[in-house]
């Protein structure tokens, strides 16, 4: 039974990840069918190639520490804090976080860039600036250490540190000896995952970076489609997927920290309404800092996509000019629906059939192992996995490279990550007993999942779901190289209106954007709605 649950998605991962990543590599380092693995020290020796590693290394540190900074405020105020609206303000805040990177890019362009808000004001300009990436990434990364050290943070028993004050400690203390011991692995665990995306960041490094700043991903993107240097390509997949490895080995450590060393208490009975100045004076502040580093890039966005005169850009939409596009750019949209629909089914099978067998007790150390594999799409090249699919998936048997299917499947690589996060705390909180109680009484396997674990795990289901969709919906990297002419997705649409020249083009990006901003916060509202304390974090 193990081993069958198991079977598809390993199979999966291996025909639709490593080979057509192996594909890609192998290709960039063979020639005339030996292998030329001096390339790597003759890549890694050149300038360029230090400096984009550099970066990325620099930018990702600084992009976490300033993530830290700003969000670990925001953490306290909702794990302890009680006010009118925070259940939406939390679905708010997360918005940013499924939303397609070349949107945040686009939001922050809107804001920072030739003709947004601050050149407008003050003539401020900070697209092509370090800041504008480092800020965007905070835009993005915000609700992953409010969900994660947030989420720990108003579980953790108060009366502790309330105890060290009255034994003479004062605040600052009793929270850098009591609290932040209890915290420090889920911090790191945020600070971990922060560096992960910062590090494979492409959409925003992309759009805001222009010329002057690269990472490893817009520097693997650039050789393979610009410059056609598969070699080097290959070169900077296979460092960035060691620095990932290295990565989420330490990510995985610091989880099981988390998750063995605490003794937590109810969530529901920590949080309460500010008392004082110096509180108040807090939730005002976190506030202010979610208007303007969240709320304002998303409201330029919006009103930049409306200065056309009668929805000028939207009604733009509707035709097709014979350029980039062949269809009229709003069919981006249901074809943006139709490909994560059919994605977010693909994930929910392999991801519910993977946390399956991860959550039986019988699963041998194969299977363990494949729980940190399955996070290895997150950090990997989408850029090298989206060139391996038109490479390796154009033989029969899988002669994939004309089939609308592959762009799902590529999607469908980025939600099985968070379909697995989801489930695994629900169906390992399942009591096993009651398994082998249905058992004894003769039910089949299938009966038990469906008597036993279905009903328990149905909500995590609904909101795997819902993030498989979100996630699938945005994916850029992957879906820019096999996305076809006559189907763009709204993520592919809108950094093709970027790339020209014209106010109307510019226009149009936007609008765009909106629409896939607001199917990205209704989907994130309904997954909140379903949300329960045990099911909610990621």
């Amino acid at each position: 039974m193990r081993l069958g649950l198991i079977a598809v998605p390993v199979a999966f991962f291996a025909v639709f990840f490593a080979y057509p990543v192996a594909a890609i590599v192998s290709r960039g380092l063979k020639v005339d069918g030996a292998w030329q693995f001096g390339r790597l020290w003759d890549v890694l020796g050149e300038s360029d190639i230090r400096h984009v590693l550099w970066f990325t290394t620099w930018q990702a540190f600084a992009s976490t520490a300033l993530t830290l900074l700003i969000a670990l405020p925001g953490a306290y105020v909702f794990a302890r804090f009680d006010f009118p609206g925070k259940q939406v303000l939390r679905a708010v805040v997360t918005v940013p976080f499924v939303l397609p990177t070349v949107v945040v890019g686009t939001a922050f362009l809107a804001l920072v860039g030739r003709g947004g808000l601050l050149d407008e004001l003050w003539g401020v300009r900070l697209d092509t600036t370090v800041w504008a990436i480092l800020l965007a990434h905070v835009f993005f990364n915000y609700a992953v250490v409010v969900r994660t050290v947030g989420g720990l943070w108003s579980q953790l028993d108060p009366r502790q540190e309330e105890a060290a004050r009255m034994l003479g400690a004062s605040p600052l203390k009793a929270w850098r000896q009591v609290t932040l011991p209890a915290l420090a692995p889920a911090v790191a665990a945020a600070a971990l995952m922060v560096f992960l995306f910062t590090f494979t960041s492409f959409g925003v490094v992309q759009i805001l970076g222009g010329p002057t700043f690269s990472t490893l991903e817009v520097e693997i993107y650039r050789q393979t489609s610009e410059i056609f240097d598969l070699s080097t390509a290959a070169v900077l997949t296979i460092v960035q997927f060691l620095a990932v490895a290295a990565i989420l080995a330490v990510h995985a450590w610091t989880v099981r920290r988390r998750e063995s060393a605490l003794r937590l208490v109810d969530a529901s009975v920590t949080a309460r309404r500010p008392r004082g100045a110096g509180q108040w004076a807090l939730l005002a502040g976190v506030l202010a800092v979610i208007a303007v580093l969240l709320l304002l890039p998303l409201a330029v966005l919006v009103q930049r996509s409306f200065d056309a005169p009668d929805f000028g850009y939207y009604r733009a939409l509707t035709s097709a000019d014979g350029g980039v596009f062949l269809v009229a750019p709003i069919e981006a949209i249901g074809n943006s629906l139709q490909f994560a629909v059919v994605a977010t089914l693909i994930a929910v099978v392999i991801g519910g059939l993977a946390a399956a067998a991860l959550t039986r007790r019988d699963a041998g150390r194969f299977v363990r192992g494949f729980d940190a594999l399955l996070m290895l799409p997150l950090g990997v090249s989408a850029v090298t996995v989206g060139f391996g699919f038109l490479i390796a998936l154009d033989e029969p048997p899988l002669d994939l490279r004309a089939s609308w299917i592959l762009v799902p499947l590529a999607q469908a690589l980025v939600g099985v990550p968070f379909v697995v996060r989801t489930m695994l705390p629900v169906l390992r909180a399942v009591d096993h007993r009651l398994r082998e109680a249905a058992s004894v009484l003769g039910a089949s396997p299938w009966r038990v999942w469906r008597e036993v674990d279905l009903p328990m795990v149905r909500r995590a289901l609904l909101i795997a779901a819902g993030f498989a969709f979100a996630v699938s919906l945005g994916e850029f990297g992957a879906t820019v190289f096999i996305a076809r002419p006559d189907n763009p997705t709204l993520p592919v649409a809108v950094a093709r209106l970027l790339g020209r020249a014209g106010e109307l083009n510019y226009g149009q990006a936007m609008a765009l954007s909106t629409v896939l901003m607001v199917v990205c916060a209704v989907a994130l509202l309904v997954l909140e709605r379903l949300r329960t304390d045990r099911t909610g974090e990621f």
